[in-house]
């Protein structure tokens, strides 16, 4: 039978790549998608070429520049998409301990290091309970050993996340948690395990407890928050999980991207309660949660954000070009908002552009609204008037007079 010839293969020789990451996350986005093409009719084919991306990545990348974290998580996003392939395949347990052989030399080969991530995994790569116990009964002394206070050096091993991955997918609850109360110091990383071991055995009040304990100075509070939140919501205890966990354990890119989270993970929370409790945990930038109020169709509460807090004038201005039509009083009130924030000199770079593009959501959304031109323009030339308003009063002069 002839070898299947992979596109990719000759693209991953060692060294590669040069210091520039684009090519390489380029490169490693087209191997995973001609894997992925050939999942869809020969699974174990597929689980094949994910071994040999696997096993080709570290010495590849090893020249390049991967300060920025781009590569990093092009490569820990290959290896969330590969496993699964590799786990599905369907193969005798001589087969699969094989590819684990393979697998587990190239986590020893990855200096830089850009696979350490596949340890994690390493208990749902063994598929059976069998394979799992056999992998742990493999790397547990070694664990031990640079555990012991005996150990020379900082104790570091390769294969410890495998280890406490094995046994956790073997069912040996104990063990693992015997394991990691030997370990020299309280690292997340490793207690995370300790925390699914002991809600798998229905401790969960203990699990919590657990978890709790592990956090620290340069420990991930947000990781060990979703961990106690899920064993809350996995027990039914929606109020309890909210009100302890919700808001660190959902932290989006933007605040906006939070409490969307949140509205989804918690549909028994009114918007208005999710939103004024995050505002809450906020104090003093109260502004921020503007774009989350006005995205749940909370425009009181918006107006009521922008009125105490500043908010990014930019952002005030497209809200009232965007609900001139729909909802003119609200469009108003944030394009005056937008005003205001500029003339005390809040914004970034400001251009006289920007107090052009604001006047003039403003004078529509008043038009939309009914209400006289004057009237606005009154409250605009009190804004010029105050400490600070001479840049307003400036770019708006031939308005304000007309």
């Amino acid at each position: 039978m002839t070898a299947h010839k992979w596109q990719f293969a000759s693209r991953f020789r060692r060294h590669a790549f040069g210091w520039r990451s684009d090519t390489p996350v380029q490169r490693i986005k087209e191997a995973i998608a001609e894997i992925k093409q050939v999942a869809r009719k020969e699974p174990v084919l597929a689980a094949e070429g994910a071994i040999t991306l696997l096993e080709k990545l570290s010495p590849a990348l090893e020249q390049v520049d991967s300060s920025s974290g781009v590569l990093g998580s092009a490569v820990n996003k290959a290896i969330d998409t590969l496993v699964p392939i590799i786990v599905k395949a369907d193969v005798e347990p001589k087969q699969r301990q094989r590819w684990l052989e393979r697998l587990w030399q190239a986590l020893q080969d990855d200096e830089m290091p850009y696979i350490e991530l596949l340890g994690d995994y390493w208990g749902e790569l063994c598929v059976t309970p069998e394979l799992a116990s056999r992998w742990a009964d493999d790397f547990m002394p070694v664990v031990e050993s640079v555990w012991s206070p005996k150990a020379s050096g900082h104790g570091f091993f390769k294969g410890t996340s495998a280890c406490l991955a094995s046994l956790y997918a073997a069912g040996r609850h104990q063990e693992l948690l015997a394991l990691i109360d030997k370990a020299p110091f309280k690292w997340w990383h490793d207690r995370r395990w300790g925390v699914k071991a002991l809600s798998a055995l229905g401790k969960k009040a203990e699990a919590i407890r657990y978890a709790e304990e592990s956090r620290g100075l340069n420990d991930p509070g947000w990781q060990i928050a979703q961990s106690c939140e899920a064993i809350l919501l996995s027990s039914g205890l929606l109020d309890e999980a909210y009100s302890r966990y919700a808001v660190e354990a959902n932290q989006g890119t933007t605040n906006l991207a939070t409490f969307r989270a949140i509205a989804k993970k918690y549909p028994n929370k009114q918007p208005d309660e999710i939103l004024r409790d995050l505002i809450a945990s906020t104090p003093g930038a109260e502004g921020k949660w503007f774009a989350a109020a006005k995205d749940a169709g909370l425009f009181d509460v918006a107006i009521e954000l922008v009125t105490r807090s500043p908010t990014d004038p930019r952002t005030l201005t497209r809200a009232a070009r965007d609900y001139a039509e729909k909802q003119p009083d609200f469009a108003l009130a944030a394009g005056l908002a937008a005003l205001r924030w500029i003339s005390l000199g809040h914004g970034y770079e400001i251009t006289g552009g920007d107090v052009l593009d604001a006047h003039a959501a403003v004078m529509h959304a008043a038009s939309k609204a009914g209400i006289a031109t004057e009237g606005v323009n009154a409250q605009i030339r009190e804004m010029c008037a105050a400490p600070g308003g001479r840049f307003l009063q400036t770019i708006l002069a031939r308005h304000l007079s007309s």
